[in-house]
């Protein structure tokens, strides 16, 4: 994953931007974003903590000090140069450029990850983990849409959502009725090729 910027008629195309920023201020590098209308993620779950004695549900980032962030290539030096909270691409460590993430790969981690479902599983985002399962696309429920691989986790059958040396997600158990196996090439295989 290396950022291409992609032109179409003259213009710059919009990437995610795998970001990491330091110090867990990811929230507040979402507001400054929010504010300035810039689209952005942070995967977010609810976690069941005990204050006071009393047992409290909050929302809080999963995954510490990521964030991902849709922009063009341009307009993301252009923040990086006015923003004042401290942030910094991730980098490709073999190529040696900043990690975006393919808008299709994007789009099955947010349908997932932005249920903020506290039964989520984070995993560890090596591939090797979830070479063994099937591709697949689920086809109904609150995951319709996500595509990824159907693995077993925890004692249940999920589909996880890896986005490449990153971050992968399981989904809550999904019955095999829900899901339907990948048999067309991966476009995002076929983009990252060309």
């Amino acid at each position: 994953m290396e950022v291409r910027t992609i032109k179409k008629k003259g213009r710059e195309e919009k990437v995610w931007f795998a970001i990491r920023v330091t110090y867990n201020r990811e929230l507040k590098v979402k507001e400054d974003l929010d504010s300035r209308g810039i689209t952005n993620f942070v995967p977010m779950q609810y976690r069941r903590e005990e204050r006071h004695g009393v047992i409290v549900k909050r929302l809080v980032p999963s995954v510490h000090n990521l964030i991902f962030i849709h922009i063009t290539p341009s307009q993301m030096k252009e923040y990086k140069m006015t923003t004042e909270l401290p942030i910094r691409y991730i980098m490709d460590r073999e190529t040696r450029k900043p990690i975006t993430v393919p808008n299709r790969e994007m789009e099955s981690f947010i349908k997932v990850a932005g249920t903020y479902d506290e039964k989520l599983v984070y995993l560890n985002p090596d591939p090797g983990d979830f070479s063994h399962g099937e591709r697949v696309r689920i086809i109904g429920g609150m995951f319709a849409g996500a595509e990824g691989v159907f693995v077993r986790v925890k004692g249940d059958r999920r589909v996880v959502i890896n986005v490449e040396g990153l971050v992968a997600v399981a989904t809550t158990f999904v019955h095999p009725s829900m899901i339907e196996k990948i048999t067309e090439p991966d476009e995002n295989t076929l983009d990252n090729a060309l």
